[in-house]
């Protein structure tokens, strides 16, 4: 299967995470950070890349920069050609996301119409909850599994998913929507804007 280049993927990891160190993408995707650091300096000599220093220093991609990465995707999913079939992928994701954001929304909030947050002081409701969440999973690793045996880069979204719905069904229930971690929903969100960049389409375009 196509491996990505490090120039794509230093690039893509920004468009993912929003603001990331570049040890945070190389970790991502299994690269040098050395590698990373270099593509990300020749992206900021580009425009395509700034990097903040200070307390929290890291890098973001440019609106260029943006660009530039939808333009890299695109070369390399028509080189490899497989875009009717990550677009055929998208539309299994698509169908399922609902499902995905109801079960999200049920963990935070126990009654969406009086607007009653979760205090999760019920076990039997959270545990229905998860049972949904673990269904919703079961069907989620084939449309993983298909991604990345067309492109290596989706690679990591499958054993994330493992990790968070590992941790949800061993109590720590933070891996299911926390957005400071690793969570069963950030890795969803991820994986949904990876797909929406990889076809260059914005979510919008969803509603149409």
């Amino acid at each position: 299967m196509p491996r990505s280049t490090t120039e794509l993927l230093a690039l893509h990891g920004l468009r993912l995470m929003g603001f990331a160190a570049a040890t945070d993408v190389a970790q991502r995707f299994g690269l040098a950070e050395r590698d990373v650091t270099a593509e990300l300096e020749r992206a900021a000599e580009a425009g395509f890349a700034r990097r903040r220093t200070g307390e929290r220093p890291g890098w973001a991609l440019t609106a260029e920069g943006r660009k530039e990465n939808e333009r890299l995707l695109a070369v390399e999913l028509d080189r490899a050609g497989h875009r009717t079939a990550v677009r055929t992928i998208y539309r299994d994701f698509l169908a399922l996301n609902p499902r995905l954001l109801s079960a999200c929304t049920s963990w935070q909030i126990l009654d969406l119409d009086a607007q009653v947050l979760n205090d999760h002081q019920d076990p039997d409701y959270d545990a229905s909850v998860i049972a949904d969440l673990h269904e919703i999973h079961l069907d989620a690793l084939p449309i993983c599994a298909d991604l990345e045996s067309l492109l290596d880069r989706f690679g990591s979204y499958r054993p994330r998913l493992v990790t968070a719905m590992a941790n949800i069904g061993n109590g720590r229930t933070e891996w299911f929507t926390k957005p400071t971690i690793d969570s069963y929903h950030t890795v969803w969100f991820e994986l949904h804007e990876d797909l929406l960049a990889t076809l260059g389409l914005d979510r919008a375009a969803e509603q149409n």
